[in-house]
């Protein structure tokens, strides 16, 4: 995603524009170390948003991320990189990708080009990204972002730009970016997903570097409150059967507000992606989890990462000396439900071996009112939360603390939504948009129900139903939350309550 300021950001680039170059950063403000995560990937310091060229290879997890390395706003993007052998333990690596003459280097993917299809090399990293040409832009041409190359090959180290770029100008689209690609054993070619405007275009190449238009898709479904941007589309089977899930991120016009990523499950023939159904449908129902994408080479497995903020805010969340984390690695599946097929998202079991070992609560009852001091430990900063009912009925799950603060996750049987509220938890003086409930509607239908929740220092991940519901957000406690209470206004019975502290790196 990149904001409507960027004309005021804009520099001459030269042939490589390296940090020092680059505009006068803001006074840094006061650090803030309450709130930086621990197992969730947050840059050492600076900007960070969209995750970009996740790629898998040789037991290494490569993520690339938008980032501006002077300063604690988006400014002229770069991509930043880190690396992983588990998904949760990550090293920053050396900025991977500068602006240069062509513009700045906006989202894109990455993918081991094992036959060497491109004339890099076998087995070269080939990261395909857009380019934004802020000069170009000043012409009102539409014709300022394109497509460009670079390859690695020494295993993401370092990085050359393709002489030839960019190698798919833009037609006179003004938002063409974000391209994913991957291979197509059916079109036994490369396809690319990229994001034009208000709809998704897909091409086709045999190299990597020569691009035909396939098809379009969306134009008349979907969410169109905002552009469409980041998408990404992938196979997935149920009972057998393989379906295409093609995921696309639009700001505005989440659900609750701002950025959010909606998805269609259809299928895809190597050309044409014609969906199953036109329900509208969201990865996550939270405030903040966007522009997310899954990992390249890991074969049937798809693994999801997104940018754990919102547009809304981004800019002025109270974190420093860095800005923005990513959420936690999840792993995608498919469920049917009545005549809809759904994408479930869980935890990536990777995140087992952070926690500790687990206490355990059975057969609660609460009429209406449970303080869980000296049943469970009290809260810390990271931690996992599981709780399963065979009947599920209108629950609130309070964390709290000493100063009245309170963060509440809940289900509203009325409504048949779940939901985050922040409303009283830390500082939401930043902007008017950040306080508030960020419900999601229950998809499941059995009566019932479990809940897994993860947090770290200043977000919550909710899973709910085996992952069928999914809410996200961020908040900024003022002082830490140690106090769980279960409130209920009907009764409730909890089948087991389970808490496990999560040691990050």
């Amino acid at each position: 995603m990149k904001k409507s300021f960027l004309l005021a950001l804009a520099l001459a680039f030269g042939t490589q524009l390296a940090p020092a170059q680059t505009q006068p950063a803001r006074p840094v403000p006061p650090a803030t170390p309450q709130y930086r995560p621990s197992y969730h990937f947050t840059p050492a310091a600076h900007w960070m948003n969209d995750p970009n060229g996740m790629v898998y290879v040789n037991g290494t997890y490569h993520l690339f991320f938008q980032h501006y390395p002077e300063g604690m706003e988006w400014g002229p993007m770069h991509w930043g990189h880190a690396t992983s052998r588990d998904l949760v333990s990550w090293q920053e690596q050396p900025i991977a990708l500068f602006p240069d003459k062509l513009g700045m280097i906006f989202s894109g993917s990455a993918v081991l080009d094992a036959n060497n299809t491109a004339g890099f090399g076998k087995n070269a990293l080939v990261a395909i990204f857009t380019y934004h040409n802020p000069e170009e832009e000043k012409k009102n041409t539409n014709k300022h972002q394109y497509q460009g190359l670079a390859y690695s090959l020494d295993k993401g180290k370092t990085w050359t730009k393709y002489t030839a770029n960019p190698v798919l100008p833009n037609p006179g689209i003004q938002d063409f970016r974000d391209p994913k690609v991957s291979w197509n054993p059916v079109a036994k070619q490369w396809v690319m997903t990229l994001a034009t405007k208000d709809r998704i275009t897909f091409y086709g190449s045999p190299n990597l570097k020569t691009w035909t238009k396939l098809s379009e898709f969306g134009a008349q479904l979907g969410a169109h409150g905002g552009v469409w941007e980041c998408p990404d589309l992938f196979p997935l089977t149920l009972n057998g059967k393989t379906h295409w899930v093609l995921l696309v991120s639009i700001n505005p016009g989440g659900p609750n507000g701002g950025s959010a990523t909606q998805y269609f499950v259809g299928q895809f023939d190597g050309k044409t992606f014609t969906p199953t159904t036109t329900t509208q449908k969201w990865v996550d129902w939270g405030k903040d989890n966007y522009a997310g994408v899954t990992w390249a080479n890991t074969g049937a497995r798809k693994i999801f990462l997104g940018w754990m903020s919102n547009w809304d805010y981004a800019n002025q969340v109270p974190t420093s000396p860095w800005r923005s984390a990513m959420t936690a690695p999840r792993d995608l599946a498919l469920r049917q439900v009545g005549a809809e097929i759904y994408l479930t998202s869980t935890p990536s079991p990777e995140l087992v071996k952070l926690a500790q070992p687990a206490q355990k609560l059975t057969n609660l009852t609460v009429k209406n009112e449970l303080s869980l001091a000296g049943k469970l430990p009290a809260p810390g900063p990271q931690f996992q939360l599981k709780m399963s009912m065979k009947q599920l009925r209108d629950f609130q799950l309070v964390f709290g603390n000493s100063q009245g603060e309170e963060l509440v996750i809940g289900f509203d049987k009325a409504k048949n939504e779940y939901y985050l509220d922040r409303s009283n938890v830390g500082d939401n003086s930043f902007s008017p948009k950040f306080a508030g409930r960020a419900p999601g509607p229950r998809l499941a239908t059995g009566p019932a129900a479990d809940l897994t929740l993860l947090f770290d220092a200043a977000s919550v991940e909710m899973f709910a139903d085996g992952g069928l519901t999914t809410l996200t957000d961020i908040f900024f406690p003022r002082h830490p939350l140690t106090t769980l209470t279960l409130r209920t206004p009907d009764g409730l019975a909890v089948e087991a309550l389970t808490y496990a502290r999560l040691k990050g790196k």
